[in-house]
């Protein structure tokens, strides 16, 4: 029986070594996986996945418009898909995420969602929101903070290492913007009673 899955976690806890990593099993054992990536996410090229200790593998791009139900169902007609993964889901819409489920409710496809939970306000992302809603099984992917406790929140830090408060939600970046932090630290990182 498919299952719509989300694993989350902060900033560079190993969610794209763990859907690449999952992606190359199903793949190893003969079977059709495709992977989703939001378009704007072009940080390793565009339509490429990466994870921080050099794993890659291509990927479909997708936009704000795309409807990843039709998108699937076209794909999955063309050559059967075992699994579908989504790298960053949190750059999704929530409406991306009901077409997820229907991937899986109607076309019986198992679809592993990873991405964030929270932005660096502390705030979930409207696609985490749904996800949390509608995954059948979450799973917390942890790291830890410099301090050595579980990590569970990120910020977003200036060109001088300052915490942003202000912005827009959605901004790519990686180690140089984005930090992970417990929530203790980010705190006094973002001068947070």
């Amino acid at each position: 029986m498919a299952k719509l899955h989300f694993n989350y976690a902060t900033m560079n806890a190993g969610k794209s070594t763990l859907l690449l990593q999952a992606a190359y099993n199903y793949r190893e054992r003969g079977m059709h996986v495709v992977i989703l990536l939001a378009e704007l996410d072009d940080r390793a090229g565009r339509g490429v996945v990466s994870s921080r200790i050099g794993l890659t593998s291509e990927a479909v791009t997708f936009g704000p418009e795309t409807d990843l139900f039709a998108l699937a169902e076209k794909l999955h007609a063309e050559a059967a898909i075992d699994c579908l993964f989504i790298d960053e889901a949190h750059f999704a819409t929530g409406e991306h995420i009901w077409q997820l489920a229907r991937v899986v409710d109607e076309l019986e496809i198992p679809v592993m969602a990873h991405g964030l939970r929270s932005d660096f306000r502390g705030q979930l992302f409207p696609a985490s929101t749904e996800l949390f809603i509608l995954a059948d099984e979450v799973r917390e992917v942890r790291t830890i903070c410099h301090c050595g406790r579980k990590a569970t929140m990120v910020a977003r830090l200036d060109e001088s290492g300052n915490a942003l408060l202000d912005g827009p939600q959605i901004e790519v970046g990686g180690n140089e913007r984005y930090v992970s932090y417990c929530r203790k630290h980010w705190k006094e990182k973002i001068g947070k009673r």
